[in-house]
């Protein structure tokens, strides 16, 4: 619930969407969240492909140019072992956001949330290191991280996600992202 807040409040800060707007769209997040469907409970979709009053480009192209992050696309991008063992998905679910390199004392994280304090915190204290943050798409979280469930139920032998239905899609329509990793640009912040 932080993350979202958090988000909404920078989102009507930065000028993205109307206050009014982000009322109505916390209302339908409540809806959501008392209807039990944790991958709907993201403001951000809700603004974006229930309500139409952004686009994901939008909110990408601003962290780019005012927050000097990168963008990167994940669905072909392998991850390290080491990365995918320690990976906490609910972590992942909740913040919107995916660890998904580590070079020396850098973690590279792609987000959808990156405008959310609490998300860029969160992170940070878990990892205790410099990160290089990546924009991405809700979209291309929920792909990945339904990849990654997948592999931990091959893994530990299980048939069931607790997320989605064997077969379900992405929560939200594909968005454009890069193929891959942008180069970090000179001003990327650790936070």
């Amino acid at each position: 619930m932080r993350t979202n807040r958090l988000l909404g409040a920078a989102l009507v800060d930065h000028n993205l969407v109307k206050m009014e707007d982000l009322e109505k769209a916390n209302e339908r997040l409540l809806e959501v969240l008392a209807s039990n469907q944790p991958r709907q409970s993201t403001v951000l979709g809700i603004l974006a492909y229930e309500m139409k009053v952004v686009r994901e480009d939008d909110v990408l192209q601003h962290i780019v140019e005012q927050e000097g992050a990168g963008l990167v696309d994940l669905r072909n991008y392998e991850t390290s072992d080491e990365i995918k063992k320690s990976l906490d998905v609910g972590a992942c679910w909740a913040t919107w956001s995916v660890p998904f390199d580590r070079e020396e004392e850098f973690y590279f994280i792609a987000t959808a949330y990156y405008l959310s304090p609490a998300v860029r915190a969160f992170w940070e204290k878990q990892f205790g290191a410099q990160i290089i943050w990546y924009g991405t798409t809700l979209d291309v979280i929920a792909d990945y991280l339904e990849k990654m469930e997948a592999e931990q139920l091959a893994n530990a032998g299980g048939t069931r996600t607790p997320f989605a239905k064997p077969g379900s899609k992405a929560p939200f329509p594909a968005a454009g992202a890069p193929a891959k990793p942008a180069a970090a640009p000179s001003a990327a912040k650790s936070a």
